[in-house]
């Protein structure tokens, strides 16, 4: 992208703004972004957690993130995904009260808008030190130890997942 997507205008407002109203219409009992201390929400009244290890890639984000979580449950959303609904992460904590987290599917898993438990912490911080960042991996190994399950999504909602990752995809909207 060349530049902090957090900082990238959809609406009117920046997509970080944008994304925490989505994560607080959920009800979540506590909200805070993952991120480097000085991006561009800095100073904004919202709790900043940085990664514990530099260049760990999403993975060190949501280690970090359980780390901090008080509550049994994280609730990821990315800041690239400008199309997610505060009803779709709803579905996901209703369908977590079947015992376990819950990772979304569609062509493809969707490990960056996803109910993890915090007992996934563990896990993470293991592949971190074995130097397995890949999110397949983390929800490979969340899966055999029966903390998450798939979600298959419908493909009309397939849109929600919609990420930004060049210029071109912000153009595109």
């Amino acid at each position: 992208m060349g530049r902090d997507k957090a900082a990238l205008v959809v609406g009117g407002e920046p997509l970080w703004r944008r994304q925490l109203a989505v994560l607080r219409a959920t009800g979540a009992a506590e909200v805070f972004i993952s991120g480097k201390s000085d991006g561009p929400y800095a100073g904004a009244g919202v709790e900043i957690v940085e990664d514990a290890r530099c260049d760990s890639g999403p993975l060190g984000g949501i280690a970090s993130a359980l780390r901090r979580c008080g509550e049994e449950w994280l609730l990821v959303l990315a800041v690239d995904m400008p199309a997610m609904t505060a009803d779709f992460l709803c579905g996901l904590t209703d369908a977590a009260r079947k015992g376990a987290g819950v990772v979304p599917v569609t062509d493809r898993i969707q490990p960056l808008a996803t109910l993890y438990p915090c007992a996934a912490l563990e896990i993470a911080e293991t592949l971190l030190r074995e130097g397995r960042r890949k999110m397949e991996c983390f929800v490979d190994e969340l899966e055999a130890h029966s903390l998450v399950r798939r979600l298959e999504v419908p493909p009309a909602q397939w849109p929600l997942f919609t990420n930004w990752n060049t210029p071109g995809d912000v153009d595109a909207l």
